[in-house]
């Protein structure tokens, strides 16, 4: 690695560190390192919402597909920008009106507050398919990670991991959900800018739009949105790419728990203007990255996954390059971080004070919740060393676990109270398990239908039905805001 690479991305991390320093003192409590005591102002809460939810795929996962399949994929970019403002529509108001009622940090103790289940399991439940997928959903940022810091320092990938690792764990371990907000903020806004600049400024270089529609119909990859062919299943499969990415926005925890933490729930609808502007500028660049690739690429690339990375190294001076792949950093970091530290506060809250120790202390919690950082990263970790597939589809699989498992029942918490706690259970259960299998069946069965959609209808229904067989039972606290 150049001299002056290194010094960029050293730079760089010396100001992460600096924001982690600078706000240590503010956490001085679980509810300080796990929601911020709900003191987040809207561009805060808007950039943390969103900047968060970028990983690596972002720069390496999506632009892969873009590149190798065309335009038409750019249908799961449109999806997850529908979906993301239902959700601020549908979910953030209310989440954080429910949350603050119940006096409730997490996923888990909302269901648990909210459908009056005193036995624990809700909270085992969602921490089970908290640690399973987010692991995976962890461990894809960390091949991301692994595979950035092979190419600029030329270290071997394990080793890459490593490093990884290294540069995540501190800053949660040090800050926890404001230090990332205010992270979030400034590598949000950084890495908005460098996925903009580098595609156009490329652009002249491959022709412009004219060069890129020359080198799609050359390397005979989709060079429109609309099927080439106006038959059903054509147009199932953009409805599938739609919903199968853009569903799962209703049940990621690392997502949501940011509308909890705003400070003030009238100024949920400016958020939501300026994470939309955001993710739209964002995305349409991330298109974009992977559109110029083809052109810039004319021979292909071994790795599909490094076109951005590779546009950059063979475009720009030492310095340059340094600074901006230190954007891919951010984005990769600002995801790990956030999952790491709600999965991290689940095994606190949902664990160890469920079931170990009911009358922890705050001091103690926060220890334990530090704890759980590391352990959760060095699984993550164990994950990556094998490497079993891409970025893209690691997050697309952890993504649909997570909404399965936890967006119908969250949905239903909010806007329903015919459900009860044993619906509940069943939600839980039935959306990560058929998410998680469904994978055979598509290739057993020879389908495309993407595992998030069978995962958040099925349990939609059941949590439904199980409600109703068993209305007896249906109690569920009266205290929540009504409609």
């Amino acid at each position: 690695m150049h001299f002056y690479e290194l010094l960029a991305v050293l730079c760089y991390f010396a100001i992460l560190l600096l924001i982690g320093i600078l706000s240590y003192r503010r956490h001085l409590s679980a509810a300080d390192f796990i929601l911020g005591s709900r003191s987040l102002n809207y561009w805060l809460t808007a950039m943390a919402a969103h900047a968060s939810d970028m990983s690596s795929w972002l720069f390496m996962g999506y632009p892969a597909v873009i590149f190798t399949l065309g335009m038409n994929q750019s249908w799961s970019a449109i999806g997850l920008i529908l979906f993301m403002f239902l959700n601020w529509q549908l979910i953030a108001p209310k989440i954080r009106v429910a949350t603050e009622q119940y006096n409730s940090m997490t996923f888990s103790s909302f269901f648990e507050s909210r459908l009056a289940d005193t036995s624990g399991v809700i909270r085992v439940f969602t921490a089970i398919m908290s640690l399973i997928f987010y692991t995976i959903y962890i461990s894809s940022g960390l091949v991301g990670l692994g595979l950035l810091m092979e190419l600029l320092f030329n270290v071997n990938y394990s080793v890459g991991i490593v490093i990884g690792v290294l540069i995540v764990v501190p800053y949660v371990f040090t800050g926890g959900y404001l230090t990332l907000a205010w992270i979030d903020l400034f590598q949000g806004l950084f890495l908005m800018l460098m996925i903009i600049f580098v595609p156009l400024y490329l652009l002249t270089n491959v022709g412009g739009w004219d060069g890129i529609l020359a080198s799609l119909e050359v390397k005979k990859l989709t060079t429109s949105l609309l099927p080439s062919t106006g038959d059903g299943r054509s147009f199932l499969n953009i409805v599938f790419m739609i919903a199968g990415w853009g569903l799962g926005y209703f049940g990621q925890p690392h997502i949501v728990t940011k509308f909890m933490g705003i400070r003030n729930v009238q100024e949920i609808s400016k958020s939501k203007w300026i994470g939309m502007s955001w993710m739209v500028l964002s995305l349409t660049a991330a298109t974009l990255v992977g559109l110029v690739g083809v052109a810039f690429f004319q021979n292909g690339l071994a790795d599909s996954q490094q076109v951005f990375i590779e546009m950059v190294r063979q475009t720009f001076p030492p310095f340059l390059i340094g600074f901006i792949l230190c954007a891919v950093l951010a984005a990769t970091i600002n995801a790990m971080s956030s999952q790491v530290l709600v999965l991290s506060s689940s095994l606190t809250e949902d664990f160890y004070k469920r079931i170990f120790h009911k009358d922890a202390s705050s001091r103690e919690l926060l220890f334990v919740s530090r704890l759980s950082v590391i352990v959760v990263a060095a699984i993550a970790f164990a994950i990556a060393f094998y490497k079993i597939s891409t970025i893209y589809s690691l997050v697309l699989y952890a993504w649909s676990g997570l909404g399965s498992s936890f967006g119908p029942l969250l949905l239903l918490s909010l806007y329903s109270k015919k459900i009860n706690k044993y619906g509940a259970w069943s939600g839980i259960l039935s959306g990560g398990l058929i998410a998680g299998i469904w994978p055979l069946f598509n290739n057993l069965l020879h389908l495309n239908v993407p595992s998030l959609v069978p995962g958040f209808f099925i349990s939609f229904f059941l949590i439904l039905l199980v409600s109703r067989l068993t209305r007896r039972n249906n109690f569920y606290r009266t205290d929540h805001a009504k409609e």
